[in-house]
């Protein structure tokens, strides 16, 4: 297998933390063309969560590197851009609060595991989560978007309905690890 085969499916985790040099800055900036970039590039940075866990399975390259840097490359990503949009009074402190707090708890529960030579691998629930708030925040940024005013409106509940998966998924690890542990 060609070395770039065997080190692309981690280096498009790690693309969604290195795309925040351009990302943030464009998010910032105001105007029609600064969005619609910011949100395409943000869409494409998303779509590699898909792509290096199906690439590494394909190629028979899942390690437990990549099952941990996949989460956290997300959690950055979103995380950065959530709090720029809260910066830019986009977005509900409140879910910012809940979405933070669930994936710090979330990092403890792991961390708790990986001291107990557990890997805890992403639930369904959380994937669900994942999945709905970069749709939501792609639809948040692009709202200035002409002839879509509703855009950031159905963007912002999106990203309330990811706060609900995210509670849901949040327990499901917590329950997940107890029983792992007790077991």
């Amino acid at each position: 297998m060609p070395n770039w085969k065997r080190f692309l499916p981690i280096q498009l985790t790690f693309s969604r933390i290195y795309v925040l040099v351009i990302l943030i800055p464009m998010i910032l900036h105001t105007g029609f063309w600064w969005d619609l970039g910011a949100g395409l590039l943000f869409a494409l940075a998303s779509l590699t969560d898909a792509w290096d866990g199906a690439l590494a399975r394909k190629w028979n390259l899942v390690s437990n590197f990549g099952k941990f840097m996949d989460p956290v490359a997300d959690k950055i990503l979103v995380s950065s851009v959530l709090i720029v949009l809260l910066y830019l009074n986009k977005i509900d402190p409140w879910l910012v609060m809940v979405l933070l707090g669930r994936d710090t708890f979330i990092g403890g529960v792991r961390s708790a595991a990986a001291a107990d030579n557990l890997v805890l691998d992403a639930k369904p629930t959380g994937k669900w989560k994942t999945g709905f708030q970069m749709v939501g925040i792609s639809m948040v940024i692009l709202e200035t978007f002409p002839g879509l005013p509703w855009l950031g409106d159905t963007g912002r509940v999106v990203l309330w309905i990811s706060v609900v998966l995210s509670l849901v998924s949040g327990y499901q690890y917590w329950q997940s690890y107890n029983g792992i542990r007790k077991g």
